[in-house]
Protein backbone atom coordinates (compact mmCIF):
# COMPACT_ATOMS: atom_id res chain seq x y z
CA UNK A 1 0.00 0.00 0.00
CA UNK A 2 2.60 2.56 1.09
CA UNK A 3 4.67 2.04 -2.04
CA UNK A 4 1.70 3.29 -4.07
CA UNK A 5 1.37 6.56 -2.13
CA UNK A 6 3.01 9.74 -3.43
CA UNK A 7 3.52 12.85 -1.31
CA UNK A 8 3.33 16.00 -3.44
CA UNK A 9 4.52 19.38 -2.11
CA UNK A 10 3.36 22.36 -4.18
CA UNK A 11 5.56 25.47 -4.40
CA UNK A 12 7.20 24.99 -1.00
CA UNK A 13 8.94 28.23 0.02
CA UNK A 14 11.27 27.00 2.79
CA UNK A 15 13.61 24.11 1.94
CA UNK A 16 13.69 23.06 5.61
CA UNK A 17 10.07 22.01 5.26
CA UNK A 18 11.02 19.76 2.35
CA UNK A 19 13.66 18.09 4.51
CA UNK A 20 11.22 17.77 7.40
CA UNK A 21 8.63 16.21 5.11
CA UNK A 22 11.20 13.71 3.83
CA UNK A 23 12.06 12.76 7.41
CA UNK A 24 8.36 12.30 8.25
CA UNK A 25 7.90 10.11 5.21
CA UNK A 26 10.88 7.89 5.97
CA UNK A 27 9.70 7.47 9.60
CA UNK A 28 6.52 5.89 8.22
CA UNK A 29 8.11 3.95 5.30
CA UNK A 30 6.90 6.16 2.44
CA UNK A 31 9.39 6.89 -0.29
CA UNK A 32 7.75 8.68 -3.25
CA UNK A 33 8.24 12.46 -2.97
CA UNK A 34 7.42 14.91 -5.77
CA UNK A 35 8.07 18.66 -5.59
CA UNK A 36 6.12 21.08 -7.78
CA UNK A 37 8.12 24.25 -8.45
CA UNK A 38 9.91 24.51 -5.06
CA UNK A 39 11.41 27.94 -4.48
CA UNK A 40 14.75 26.54 -3.20
CA UNK A 41 15.82 22.99 -3.89
CA UNK A 42 18.26 21.35 -3.51
CA UNK A 43 19.40 23.32 -0.49
CA UNK A 44 21.54 22.71 2.64
CA UNK A 45 18.55 23.52 4.88
CA UNK A 46 16.63 20.64 3.34
CA UNK A 47 19.54 18.28 3.98
CA UNK A 48 19.87 19.43 7.57
CA UNK A 49 16.17 18.95 8.37
CA UNK A 50 16.03 15.57 6.64
CA UNK A 51 18.16 14.08 9.45
CA UNK A 52 19.02 10.78 7.79
CA UNK A 53 16.38 10.86 5.07
CA UNK A 54 18.68 12.41 2.47
CA UNK A 55 18.03 9.46 0.17
CA UNK A 56 14.44 10.66 -0.25
CA UNK A 57 15.71 14.12 -1.21
CA UNK A 58 18.06 12.57 -3.76
CA UNK A 59 15.28 10.50 -5.32
CA UNK A 60 12.65 13.27 -5.14
CA UNK A 61 11.29 14.39 -8.51
CA UNK A 62 11.05 18.12 -9.23
CA UNK A 63 8.34 18.94 -11.79
CA UNK A 64 6.97 22.08 -13.42
CA UNK A 65 3.25 21.40 -13.09
CA UNK A 66 0.66 19.60 -11.01
CA UNK A 67 -0.21 17.54 -14.10
CA UNK A 68 3.32 16.14 -14.10
CA UNK A 69 2.95 15.21 -10.42
CA UNK A 70 -0.44 13.47 -10.47
CA UNK A 71 -1.12 12.49 -14.08
CA UNK A 72 -0.63 8.76 -13.40
CA UNK A 73 -2.56 8.71 -10.11
CA UNK A 74 -6.02 7.16 -9.73
CA UNK A 75 -6.79 8.85 -6.39
CA UNK A 76 -5.84 12.40 -5.47
CA UNK A 77 -6.45 13.85 -2.00
CA UNK A 78 -5.67 17.48 -1.23
CA UNK A 79 -5.05 19.01 2.19
CA UNK A 80 -7.32 21.95 2.99
CA UNK A 81 -7.39 24.15 6.07
CA UNK A 82 -10.74 25.82 5.37
CA UNK A 83 -14.17 25.24 3.89
CA UNK A 84 -14.70 26.27 0.28
CA UNK A 85 -17.54 28.05 -1.51
CA UNK A 86 -18.60 24.80 -3.12
CA UNK A 87 -18.18 22.01 -0.54
CA UNK A 88 -16.13 19.01 -1.63
CA UNK A 89 -16.01 15.54 -0.03
CA UNK A 90 -14.12 16.24 3.21
CA UNK A 91 -12.42 13.61 5.38
CA UNK A 92 -10.12 13.57 8.39
CA UNK A 93 -6.64 11.98 8.14
CA UNK A 94 -7.82 8.58 9.40
CA UNK A 95 -10.67 8.41 6.91
CA UNK A 96 -8.33 9.60 4.16
CA UNK A 97 -5.92 6.75 4.93
CA UNK A 98 -8.80 4.27 4.83
CA UNK A 99 -9.84 5.60 1.43
CA UNK A 100 -6.27 5.14 0.20
CA UNK A 101 -6.34 1.55 1.48
CA UNK A 102 -9.60 0.87 -0.34
CA UNK A 103 -8.15 2.30 -3.56
CA UNK A 104 -5.34 -0.26 -3.69
CA UNK A 105 -3.56 -1.23 -5.85
CA UNK A 106 -4.09 2.14 -7.54
CA UNK A 107 -1.58 4.96 -7.14
CA UNK A 108 -2.53 7.79 -4.78
CA UNK A 109 -1.22 11.34 -4.46
CA UNK A 110 -1.55 13.38 -1.26
CA UNK A 111 -1.17 17.09 -2.04
CA UNK A 112 0.22 19.68 0.36
CA UNK A 113 0.09 23.36 -0.58
CA UNK A 114 2.12 26.47 0.06
CA UNK A 115 3.06 27.29 3.65
CA UNK A 116 1.08 30.53 3.77
CA UNK A 117 -1.79 30.02 1.34
CA UNK A 118 -2.16 26.25 0.90
CA UNK A 119 -3.57 24.82 -2.31
CA UNK A 120 -5.49 27.02 -4.73
CA UNK A 121 -9.14 26.35 -5.54
CA UNK A 122 -8.12 25.14 -9.00
CA UNK A 123 -5.64 22.67 -7.47
CA UNK A 124 -8.24 21.44 -4.98
CA UNK A 125 -10.69 20.89 -7.84
CA UNK A 126 -8.23 18.29 -9.17
CA UNK A 127 -8.80 16.18 -6.04
CA UNK A 128 -11.29 13.40 -5.39
CA UNK A 129 -11.51 14.47 -1.74
CA UNK A 130 -10.07 17.02 0.67
CA UNK A 131 -8.48 16.13 3.99
CA UNK A 132 -8.61 18.44 6.99
CA UNK A 133 -6.57 17.96 10.16
CA UNK A 134 -8.85 18.90 13.08
CA UNK A 135 -6.44 21.13 14.99
CA UNK A 136 -7.23 23.31 18.00
CA UNK A 137 -9.44 26.12 16.60
CA UNK A 138 -7.73 28.58 18.96
CA UNK A 139 -4.33 27.74 17.45
CA UNK A 140 -4.78 26.03 14.11
CA UNK A 141 -1.42 26.91 12.54
CA UNK A 142 0.35 23.66 11.61
CA UNK A 143 3.84 23.38 10.15
CA UNK A 144 3.96 21.77 6.71
CA UNK A 145 6.28 18.96 7.81
CA UNK A 146 4.05 18.30 10.84
CA UNK A 147 1.02 18.00 8.56
CA UNK A 148 2.92 15.53 6.37
CA UNK A 149 3.80 13.55 9.51
CA UNK A 150 0.14 13.31 10.59
CA UNK A 151 -0.99 12.00 7.19
CA UNK A 152 1.95 9.60 6.86
CA UNK A 153 1.25 8.18 10.34
CA UNK A 154 -2.38 7.48 9.50
CA UNK A 155 -1.36 5.92 6.19
CA UNK A 156 1.07 3.60 7.98
CA UNK A 157 -1.53 2.64 10.57
CA UNK A 158 -4.01 1.81 7.79
CA UNK A 159 -1.38 -0.30 6.05
CA UNK A 160 -0.55 -2.19 9.25
CA UNK A 161 -4.23 -2.79 9.92
CA UNK A 162 -4.85 -4.41 6.53
CA UNK A 163 -6.10 -7.92 7.16
CA UNK A 164 -6.08 -11.18 5.22
CA UNK A 165 -9.75 -10.54 4.48
CA UNK A 166 -8.81 -7.31 2.74
CA UNK A 167 -6.23 -9.12 0.62
CA UNK A 168 -8.69 -11.80 -0.45
CA UNK A 169 -11.52 -9.40 -1.26
CA UNK A 170 -12.80 -9.44 -4.83
CA UNK A 171 -10.78 -7.11 -7.03
CA UNK A 172 -12.41 -4.53 -9.31
CA UNK A 173 -12.45 -5.68 -12.92
CA UNK A 174 -10.96 -2.49 -14.40
CA UNK A 175 -8.30 -0.21 -12.94
CA UNK A 176 -9.38 3.27 -11.80
CA UNK A 177 -9.07 6.16 -14.23
CA UNK A 178 -5.91 8.21 -13.84
CA UNK A 179 -5.89 11.96 -13.26
CA UNK A 180 -4.82 12.44 -16.88
CA UNK A 181 -7.76 10.27 -18.07
CA UNK A 182 -10.17 12.40 -16.04
CA UNK A 183 -8.78 15.69 -17.33
CA UNK A 184 -9.23 14.55 -20.93
CA UNK A 185 -12.80 13.54 -20.11
CA UNK A 186 -13.54 16.90 -18.48
CA UNK A 187 -12.16 18.75 -21.50
CA UNK A 188 -14.31 16.56 -23.78
CA UNK A 189 -17.38 17.21 -21.60
CA UNK A 190 -16.84 20.98 -21.60
CA UNK A 191 -16.43 21.03 -25.39
CA UNK A 192 -19.62 19.00 -25.87
CA UNK A 193 -21.68 21.15 -23.50
CA UNK A 194 -20.47 24.27 -25.30
CA UNK A 195 -21.62 22.80 -28.61
CA UNK A 196 -25.01 22.10 -27.01
CA UNK A 197 -25.20 25.69 -25.66
CA UNK A 198 -25.82 24.07 -22.29
CA UNK A 199 -24.17 26.94 -20.42
CA UNK A 200 -22.95 30.45 -21.08
CA UNK A 201 -19.13 30.35 -21.29
CA UNK A 202 -19.02 33.96 -20.05
CA UNK A 203 -21.17 33.08 -17.03
CA UNK A 204 -20.81 29.33 -16.30
CA UNK A 205 -22.29 29.68 -12.76
CA UNK A 206 -20.18 26.81 -11.33
CA UNK A 207 -21.73 24.28 -13.75
CA UNK A 208 -18.39 22.74 -14.73
CA UNK A 209 -17.11 22.79 -11.15
CA UNK A 210 -20.17 20.93 -9.89
CA UNK A 211 -19.98 18.38 -12.71
CA UNK A 212 -16.30 17.88 -11.88
CA UNK A 213 -17.17 17.37 -8.22
CA UNK A 214 -19.78 14.77 -9.19
CA UNK A 215 -17.35 12.75 -11.30
CA UNK A 216 -14.54 13.00 -8.75
CA UNK A 217 -16.91 11.76 -6.04
CA UNK A 218 -17.86 8.75 -8.18
CA UNK A 219 -14.18 7.99 -8.97
CA UNK A 220 -14.85 6.21 -12.29
CA UNK A 221 -12.62 3.48 -13.69
CA UNK A 222 -11.01 3.61 -17.12
CA UNK A 223 -13.80 1.71 -18.84
CA UNK A 224 -16.42 4.03 -17.36
CA UNK A 225 -14.47 7.08 -18.55
CA UNK A 226 -14.25 5.50 -22.02
CA UNK A 227 -18.03 4.95 -22.03
CA UNK A 228 -18.70 8.57 -21.04
CA UNK A 229 -16.35 9.83 -23.74
CA UNK A 230 -17.99 7.50 -26.26
CA UNK A 231 -21.38 9.02 -25.40
CA UNK A 232 -19.94 12.52 -25.74
CA UNK A 233 -18.50 11.64 -29.14
CA UNK A 234 -21.89 10.30 -30.25
CA UNK A 235 -23.58 13.51 -29.07
CA UNK A 236 -21.06 15.61 -30.99
CA UNK A 237 -21.61 13.51 -34.12
CA UNK A 238 -25.38 13.97 -33.84
CA UNK A 239 -24.94 17.73 -33.38
CA UNK A 240 -22.76 17.79 -36.47
CA UNK A 241 -25.23 15.81 -38.57
CA UNK A 242 -28.09 18.10 -37.59
CA UNK A 243 -25.99 21.14 -38.47
CA UNK A 244 -25.09 19.65 -41.86
CA UNK A 245 -28.76 18.93 -42.69
CA UNK A 246 -30.04 22.33 -41.64
CA UNK A 247 -31.44 24.42 -44.54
Amino acid sequence: MLSNVRIVLVETSHPGNIGGAARAMKNMALGDLVLVRPQRFPDPDAEARAAGASDLLTSARVVDSLDDAIGDCQLVIGTSARERRIPWPLVDPRAAAERVREAQPGRTAILFGRERTGLSNEELHRCHAHVHIPTNPDYSSLNLAAAVQVLCYELRMAALASSAADQSAQEWDVEPASSADLERMFAHLEDTLLQLNFFDPDNPRQVLTRLRRLMMRVAPDRMEVAIVRGMLTAVQARIGSQTDSAP
